[in-house]
């Protein structure tokens, strides 16, 4: 899952992107208003947290913008401010959650889990596709019972695929829901990560579930 922090405290933006990325977030940043829209014009995030007082255009404006253009991605907004109006304006632009600073990490953490529930192919943080099952709470993945010990890249990579089982997904998709704009890779890293995958998951099991489709990208699901 790829997440938006815009906050304008540099040193809390990158603690909060650093704790997110080890949470097995993919995690954009920026610290301005207008910066925030630019990337939300370019990337189709999962979740953004947004802080309200911002230079360029403040997080109220941000999320009134994005709402009235259709974007319905979930917004959980951050402020130093705790009077009630601002909470009430911010639900009332159609923020789906709200925290005042400072806050608990591990408490941002679980109301990004909650945030997230509301969207449709997010409802639970347990995946399961055929006997293998993806427990996005504890981190782990299973197949037949028996556990399997994945990297950070390459649990978010089945997990993607996993949460459109059937669906050919390019490699520029997996690209952008897995790393961020720091991402300086080469061209066929997506393809190391896949050949690793297939290793875990697929070797020693008759029943092949990641599936190569020639000039368009990989697909999750059961052999023909």
């Amino acid at each position: 899952m790829r997440l938006l922090i815009v906050e304008d405290e540099e040193n809390l933006r990158e603690i909060l992107k650093k704790r997110l990325k080890g949470e097995h977030y993919s995690v954009d940043s920026c610290g301005d208003g207008i910066e925030a829209m630019e990337y939300m014009d370019m990337v189709e995030y999962d979740g953004i947290i947004l802080d309200i007082m911002l230079p360029g255009k403040d997080g109220l404006e941000i999320l009134k913008e994005i709402r009235e253009r259709g974007n319905q991605t979930p917004v959980l907004m951050l402020t130093a401010r705790d009077a009630i109006e601002d909470r009430v304006k911010g639900l009332d632009l159609g923020a789906d959650d709200y925290m005042v600073k400072p806050f608990a990490f591990e408490e941002l953490v679980a109301r990004i889990r909650v945030m997230m529930r509301r969207k449709p192919q997010f409802t639970t943080n347990r995946i399961v596709f055929e006997n293998l099952v993806l427990d996005r709470d504890m981190k782990k993945v299973w197949r037949d019972e028996r556990e399997i010990i994945l990297s950070g890249k390459e649990f978010m990579i089945l997990e993607y695929l996993m949460r459109n089982p059937n669906i050919v997904l390019s490699r520029k998709q997996i690209e952008e829901n897995v790393w961020d704009y720091d991402f300086e890779g080469g061209s066929n890293v997506v393809d190391v990560y896949i050949r690793y995958l297939r290793k875990k998951i697929d070797d020693g099991f008759e029943q092949k579930f990641i599936h190569t489709v020639r000039g368009l990208g990989y697909v999750l699901r059961k052999d023909d």
